[in-house]
């Protein structure tokens, strides 16, 4: 292999996005997240610095990391591959060209005087019943493959899931899948309002109003409807063949009705159709409802990986899967969660994106 490669260190906002994204848009392993288009909306949205740390040879470009510095009010400072997603991690044309980028990283952190940097990468199928509940590793994200079409699609879901697609609709509700700007604004009602009842803080809505600018018609919203009132909502972020949903909410009141499942199948068989091959699901804890709820339609769990540690040297930037937590404050979390669930509307909806940008997950 050639060393002969010259590493750099950008501004998102000075690096030229067109050769980034034709980049990343040649990558087999690229997701939505990768996109300029991310790193974009969380400048303008929230003012975090985006990086872009840059392999070149021969004057081409030969790899990437995009990068966030996070500094919040209080505590420590985080440069991060990539918040408010899965991953995001390094692409290049070789393997040891990644550690390179990564070694980069470490380097802009010390040069900014930040201490921790967390690199979000994916990894190889994993066998659920070779990792334990409560293991570091019992973080997955979960993956399908999907035909060319909708109907082999259906065709290819077990009975039970298929009836359960038409329950929703015999219960009256509609669908569709939207990508104007205006269907922000039925998916934030629901979205905030499930947030809400999760504990949560809410994203903000220029959050998603900037998504939406940069993504254009690669960000779907699809809506799911009880007559005129929005029962379910989501946002699916494509890239090239591959399709991701980060956000999926329904109101527990109309659940029920199985909106759910309407949900995840109208926005299924829309990528499916407009040809995306790869649909992911999405982080999940094994064993828990929402990894049977994505198993049931045909994901399959992969390794996350995310690298998170100091980078006072080499040795101190660990490797570990996204845990499900632990120590004094994983006791507070559900009085913490109970307590902002019934705090007025309005005033979470405020609160919330003041607190929720500075929340990397």
């Amino acid at each position: 292999m050639s060393t002969d490669m010259d590493v750099r260190v950008s501004r998102h906002s000075v690096f030229p996005v067109e050769d980034y994204d034709r980049y990343v848009g040649d990558s087999p392993r690229a997701t939505p997240y990768h996109a300029s288009a991310w790193l974009q909306a969380i400048e303008k949205a929230y003012g975090h610095t985006a990086w872009i740390v840059s392999g070149h040879r021969g004057g081409a470009l030969c790899g990437v990391l995009p990068l966030v510095e996070v500094r919040r009010p209080i505590g420590q400072p985080i440069l991060v591959s990539l918040p408010f997603c899965d991953l995001a991690g390094p692409l290049a044309d070789e393997p040891a060209l990644e550690e390179r980028l990564v070694q980069a990283a470490r380097d802009l952190a010390r040069t900014n005087g930040i201490a921790r940097l967390q690199v979000r990468s994916g990894g190889r199928a994993v066998a659920p019943e070779a990792i334990a509940a409560g293991d570091a590793r019992d973080k997955v994200r979960m993956l399908m493959p999907l035909p060319r079409t909708s109907a082999d699609l259906f065709q290819s879901f077990k009975p039970k899931l298929r009836s359960q697609v038409r329950k929703a609709e015999k219960n009256g509700l509609t669908s569709q899948v939207r990508t104007d700007p205006e269907a922000l604004d039925p998916f934030y009602r629901v979205f905030s309002a499930n947030m809400r009842r999760l504990g949560s803080p809410v994203h903000s809505r220029s959050w998603f109003r900037e998504l939406q600018r940069s993504y254009g018609e690669r960000l779907l919203v699809g809506l799911v409807h009880l007559g005129d009132t929005p029962v379910g909502a989501g946002i699916v972020l494509i890239q090239g063949d591959r399709a991701s949903i980060p956000w999926a909410s329904t109101l527990a009141e109309h659940n029920h009705l199985a909106p759910n499942m309407l949900l995840y199948w109208t926005l299924l068989s829309r990528v499916c159709d407009s040809g995306c091959r790869e649909f992911d699901f999405g982080r999940s804890t094994l064993g828990e409802g929402t990894y049977r709820f994505k198993k049931q339609w045909g994901a399959v769990a992969h390794e996350l990986i995310w690298r998170d540690g100091g980078v006072a040297d080499d040795a101190s930037a660990g490797t570990r899967s996204p845990a499900t937590g632990g120590g004094w404050m994983s006791g507070l979390r559900p009085l913490v969660e109970l307590l902002w669930s019934r705090l007025p509307p309005g005033l979470v909806n405020w609160l919330g994106p003041k607190l929720r940008r500075y929340i990397t997950l």
